[in-house]
This record gives C-alpha cells, structure tokens and sequence, in this order.
C-alpha cells in the first residue's frame, strides 16, 4: 500500500506565499509522475501542476508564472511553491502519484487566501 501526505496549507493573506509537500511512503519502488489537484467548494477538482520522474512540469493556465511544482525522488517527496497567492487559489489541494501498483491520492490540505 502506499500513503501520500499532503502539509503546508493554511490562511495567507492576498500576495503572500506558501509551500505545500507531499510525503509518500509504503511499499513504493518508484513513483512516476506526481501531480498537484485543488477543488474549491461547489467546483470540480482541477489539476494544477504536474512534474514527470525526470523532473518535466507543466501547469494549469491560472497558476503559471505564479506556482511552481517540484520533487525530490530520494525523499519521496513532492513540492508545490505557490507565490502571489489570490483569494480564487483558495481551495483544499490533493496531491496524486502514479506507481506500479496504481494510482494514488492524498487526504487534501487547506489553503485560504483572505485578507
């Protein structure tokens, strides 16, 4: 089984920054490509960034020049940077992870951007 846990959120205030992680752990070999969701209430959940093995990303429209996703493969470990945050980022963000044995979600944690 895998787990994959999801840290960082929070309440900032418009402008300000954040950085979330996502941790894995369990029977893992490897963990192909890593992606960072948000669903904001009353919306679909919509990808926001996702970075390959070999560390190629790409990202959601709204959050270009803005976000930025990365991995660390020793720690298992993924990263979302997110700058010049917008009441509209405010959503509870989920990481996901492909591997052998499936594909894999997290709990999802807060982010509230208000001032």
């Amino acid at each position: 089984q895998v787990q994959l846990v999801e840290s960082g959120g929070g309440l900032v205030q418009p402008g300000g920054s954040l950085r979330l992680s996502c941790a894995a752990s369990g029977s893992i070999f490897r963990i192909n490509d890593m992606r960072w969701y948000r669903q904001a209430p009353g919306k679909q959940r919509e990808l926001v960034a996702a970075i390959t093995y070999s560390g190629a990303t790409n990202y959601a429209a709204s959050v270009k020049d803005r976000f930025a996703i990365s991995r660390d493969n020793a720690k298992k470990t993924m990263y979302l940077q997110m700058n010049s945050l917008k009441p509209e980022d405010t959503a509870t963000y989920y990481c996901n992870a492909d591997t052998i044995r499936g594909t894999y979600w997290g709990q999802g944690t807060q982010v509230t951007v208000s001032s």
